[in-house]
């Protein structure tokens, strides 16, 4: 059995540009750190974070940001993406507090 219930990784990696000044898309440019940062007080408020429970973590390149900020929830691997709180409000409150997966995010 894993320490956590859910270990959740949210990419919050910044990319810098090419040699050309290209840039491929990035998660951290998507307000993923802000975003982050409010799943992991939101666990928190609903007494979910700690062992046996929640864990909220950043993450580096996950290599799936042309699809959006994404995340990923393990155990179970799922990956999601997200736009706002309302995204992650569903995220915490569906996925991680009663263990249903967020069809509408799922990528």
């Amino acid at each position: 059995m894993s320490y956590y219930q859910h270990h959740v990784f949210f990419c919050t990696n910044v990319r810098e540009p090419d040699a050309n000044g290209q840039k491929r898309p990035c998660c951290g440019g998507k307000n993923a750190q802000a975003l982050r940062d409010y799943a992991k007080k939101k666990v928190k408020s609903l007494g979910l974070a700690g062992g046996g429970q929640v864990r909220i973590n950043n993450a580096g390149c996950l290599d799936r940001c042309e699809e959006g900020p994404c995340v990923v929830v393990y155990p179970e691997g799922t990956w999601y993406t997200y736009v706002d709180e309302h995204d992650i409000d569903d995220i915490v409150e569906s996925h991680l507090k009663n263990g249903t997966v967020v069809e509408r995010l799922k990528i």
